[in-house]
């Protein structure tokens, strides 16, 4: 097994990766809470194939667990469902010494994530990850959310888990457009600050416990400096200013992770016609990218995502932050004028 601390300011905890995980949940919630009840929360996908062994667990353990099953797709990602997930709690009377398991991908876990942190003035919540994406990325960092019709994650709370379990034996089951869109996040990590990820990328390593790993690291030591995303932390939204609008613009029909993918090719050819990034960098990313067969390319136009981009939630003194690749493992921060950003918007486009 393999281990990584996120010393979040708000709060510490591990984030634990290796096979054979999910059997071991009901003794690790009891390691990192007092919890004596648990809800699991999971995706109607993802319950059947691992929540009667995460039920079966956490009763082993001596806790009592409760289940809801929500439907797979970002349109849970809601105020509904948000709400509902609510009343369950209040319903089944949990208080704020149980606890919330969040056993899936990146939508469960940012529903539920939210629910725990606002349910009561929060209770303690476990990430249990069983997607590419959540495992290294969406479940570590504290980040909660729901949408608004208007845009993506809205609606949130920096709340941290008590633990993150990734069992990677969940992962072989991941249909192969879901494994492909969370290799979107790991590619992400690599144009951000890892070159030697990168070229492991190319090489096509197939230790995916390694690769999350080094993953987590680097975000455990951002979200350590910066948990709040006031700084540093911006860079993590590498390919999702873009990525966030297409995406939203597709009506979610797009994987989060084939998003980015797009995102991240816009960004590389505006920094190139920028003069901020080589061509061949350009090339070896939008290749990577069309290696794990990700898309790399929209239909919507520049006029189309623009008024999407005005939603996002980074602009922060009449400024939007775009994080811009100058080499393979680096990138930088610039803060744009709504304006500024709609010449990058349209330099993102090919000639």
């Amino acid at each position: 097994m393999r281990c990584v601390k996120v010393n979040a300011p708000s709060g510490a905890y591990e984030v634990k990766i290796g096979t054979g995980l999910l059997p071991t949940l009901g003794e690790e919630v009891k390691n990192c809470t007092k919890a004596k009840r648990c809800a699991v929360f999971a995706g109607e996908n993802v319950f059947p194939l691992y929540g009667e062994t995460a039920v079966q667990s956490l009763q082993r353990a001596g806790l009592e667990a409760e289940s809801y099953i929500l439907p797979a797709g970002e349109a849970t990602k809601s105020l509904a469902w948000y709400g509902t997930l609510l009343r369950f709690l209040a319903e089944k009377r949990f208080t704020r010494s149980d606890c919330v398991i969040a056993l899936g991908g990146g939508v469960t876990g940012d529903l539920s994530g939210f629910t725990a942190a606002t349910y009561q003035r929060g209770i303690p919540y476990v990430q249990v990850p069983t997607t590419i994406l959540a495992a290294v990325d969406s479940s570590v960092g504290g980040k909660t959310a729901i949408d608004l019709p208007e845009g993506k994650n809205q609606v949130g709370a920096f709340y941290q888990p008590s633990l993150v379990l990734c069992d990677t034996d969940t992962l072989s089951t991941l249909p192969e457009r879901e494994r492909n869109a969370g290799y979107a996040e790991v590619i992400k990590y690599a144009v951000l600050g890892d070159r030697a990820l990168f070229e492991t990328l190319q090489n096509h390593s197939t230790d995916l416990p390694a690769i999350i790993e080094t993953c987590v690291k680097c975000k455990a030591e951002i979200v350590a400096e910066d948990e709040h995303d006031l700084g540093k932390r911006r860079l993590l939204n590498l390919g999702h200013t873009f990525g966030h609008a297409v995406e939203s613009r597709s009506g979610y029909s797009l994987l989060h992770g084939e998003a980015v993918s797009v995102g991240m090719v816009m960004i590389c050819r505006a920094a190139v016609k920028n003069g901020l990034l080589s061509p061949d960098a350009c090339h070896s990313v939008i290749q990577l990218l069309k290696d794990y067969s990700l898309p790399t390319e929209t239909t919507y136009t520049p006029a189309e995502l623009y008024d999407t981009l005005l939603l996002d939630k980074k602009i922060s003194g009449g400024k939007l932050h775009l994080i811009v690749p100058t080499a393979i493992g680096q990138c930088d921060i610039l803060p744009l004028t709504p304006e500024e950003v709609r010449k990058w918007l349209r330099d993102a486009f090919p000639s």
